[in-house]
């Protein structure tokens, strides 16, 4: 039989492999704002959008306008379908980011 605590940390793998997914979709899609639309790519803080030193309000905007699905009227079709992919995982990680959560709850409960 199959333990609760292995299932426990398979459901965290998948998880992390997913957030993994996501920052890899959200990285390949600032490449292609930034050849397609320079100014929303300064306006979300493109450049330093993985560094340190990143504007944490500009990337809350990105987030924000792919979630509203903003980027229904724009003129470029590759980055239409790459902010859907984007949306996509992102609404996927943060299902299984919250099971992972419900599940360490209840982990923490039954035993």
């Amino acid at each position: 039989m199959i333990s609760t605590v292995s299932l426990f940390w398979a459901l965290c793998v998948v998880c992390i492999v997913n957030m993994a997914r996501y920052f890899s979709s959200l990285r390949a899609l600032l490449v292609v704002l930034r050849g397609c639309d320079p100014l929303l790519y300064r306006y979300v803080d493109g450049g330093g959008f993985f560094t340190t030193h990143g504007q944490p309000n500009k990337q809350v905007r990105l987030v924000w306008y792919i979630y509203a699905q903003r980027y229904r009227d724009h003129h470029d079709e590759e980055f239409i379908r790459r902010c859907e992919r984007v949306r996509r995982q992102f609404l996927l990680t943060s299902a299984l980011c919250g099971l992972v959560v419900v599940s360490l709850i209840a982990l923490m409960i039954w035993h």
